[in-house]
């Protein structure tokens, strides 16, 4: 068994609170939480000739690890989606389609990672604004994790789900048990639960808060939610 720790954290396309755009300050926020793995939502990368500006390449330079980036929006100025940053060598990639017919696009990076020799599978997401689009999305979640070719499985996103009992997060905790109810949301003086890391077997989410930091009130919307996760003992699975 070995520990690891992980952050998932909606940077708002680096933009903070005070209307700068400074990649940096995400980037000293990474570096401070020393996660392993790390999924980052609204991340927008753009070639401009100006390193920050492509946020994925900046931010893994900045910090020292490993990035996937997981577009699923091309605009004008550049493409948005999710990225993972690791420490941990990359196995595979993936990224498969949560789009809603008349919604904006959204996808899911699905990556196994060699975690102490321990293949880790890691799926890093952004999930509607509407009800029905959730409701959607979480199916198509569930179904693609019940492909189960890990023994440990993580889901690090922003869910987007305000109301407690709403059924995208009844239908998550069935499969990953409950979580905590931790504000992210709004970062100076958050009480709304929007983002989560679930980890599958339950057991092995040994404990989950926000991270803070002097930065993390400033630098984007939410707060990063940090994790420490132990990998199963084979007796767990039998």
């Amino acid at each position: 068994m070995a520990r690891f720790t992980a952050l998932s954290y909606n940077v708002h396309e680096c933009v903070g609170l005070d209307g700068k755009r400074d990649p940096c300050r995400i980037a000293d926020i990474v570096k401070a939480s020393g996660a392993d793995i790390v999924g980052l939502q609204e991340v927008h990368s753009e070639s401009d000739g100006r390193v920050e500006s492509h946020q994925t390449n900046y931010l893994a330079a900045c910090t020292g690890l490993k990035a996937v980036s997981g577009c699923f929006l091309q605009r004008r100025n550049g493409e948005f989606g999710n990225t993972l940053l690791t420490r941990f060598r990359i196995l595979n990639v993936e990224q498969f389609d949560l789009t809603v017919p008349r919604h904006e696009p959204r996808a899911a990076t699905d990556v196994d990672l060699d975690v102490h020799g321990e293949v880790v599978r890691v799926i890093v997401t952004h999930l509607g604004l509407s009800p029905y689009e959730r409701r959607c999305q979480v199916k198509k979640l569930l179904a693609a994790i019940t492909e189960e070719r890990t023994r440990l499985t993580m889901v690090m996103c922003d869910l987007n789900e305000w109301w407690p009992r709403g059924r995208p997060l009844r239908w998550m905790e069935e499969h990953f048990g409950k979580n905590k109810l931790l504000p992210t949301f709004p970062a100076p003086l958050p009480f709304l639960c929007l983002d989560r890391i679930w980890v599958s077997p339950p057991s092995a989410l040994v404990e989950v808060a926000p991270f803070r930091h002097p930065l993390t009130r400033i630098a984007s919307d939410h707060l990063p939610l940090k994790a420490v996760i132990q990998t199963p003992h084979p007796e767990i699975l039998g």
